[in-house]
């Protein structure tokens, strides 16, 4: 039964000076990449997507270029928007974040209404499944569009509780391609 690895970024170099989306992954974000790629799942992909943003796009990168595969990359796959506030100091985001997840159809300082990002990560998998050859799928994007994605798929309320653990990304769970059964909640991309 065919697979859909959804995977978060690690962590990133954060510079309050550069649009977020513009961030890469730290030297600790492209180790942890490099570490994902002895996973046992790995060599069973057959097509990687991804989020525009550059730190997804460098995580997908490396995993196509390990198996030879091309990058496709889709704007709707990105990160709930939140360019109305921009960079936020830790402790700032994190309540910002509590916020959004607390009142999903409440805009939150400008940022995208949690239910809007919702639909939209749901119709880009799709979207992604739809076009994606048979096999196994690899879609690397952000933590809280994959929460909600999470969300929908246990048919559960949008909740934090569903975000991925710990600090600085790097996360993945795993459902089939068909039926969008979970069959792995969220665990570090390196094992």
């Amino acid at each position: 039964m065919a697979q859909v690895h959804f995977l978060t970024h690690p962590e990133v170099a954060i510079d309050p000076s550069v649009p977020v989306p513009d961030w890469p992954l730290s030297p600790r974000g492209l180790e942890r990449t490099r570490g994902m790629l002895a996973q046992p799942w790995v060599p069973a992909i057959r097509s990687v997507f991804s989020s525009e943003e550059r730190k997804a796009r460098d995580m997908a990168a490396i995993l196509a270029a390990h198996l030879g595969l091309a990058l496709v990359e889709v704007a709707a796959l990105g990160e709930n928007d939140r360019s109305a506030t921009g960079y936020l100091p830790p402790a700032e985001f994190e309540a910002v974040a509590d916020e959004f997840f607390a009142a999903p159809e409440r805009s939150v300082r400008g940022w995208e209404r949690a239910v809007d990002a919702q639909a939209r990560i749901v119709a880009a998998v799709r979207a992604v499944l739809a076009q994606a050859p048979p096999g196994d799928v690899a879609i690397v994007a952000h933590g809280g569009v994959g929460a909600l994605l999470l969300c929908h798929i246990k048919g559960v309320a949008i909740s934090r509780a569903e975000d991925q653990p710990g600090r600085g990304g790097g996360n993945g769970f795993v459902f089939t391609r068909v039926g969008w059964n979970l069959l792995e909640g969220w665990q570090r991309v390196e094992g």
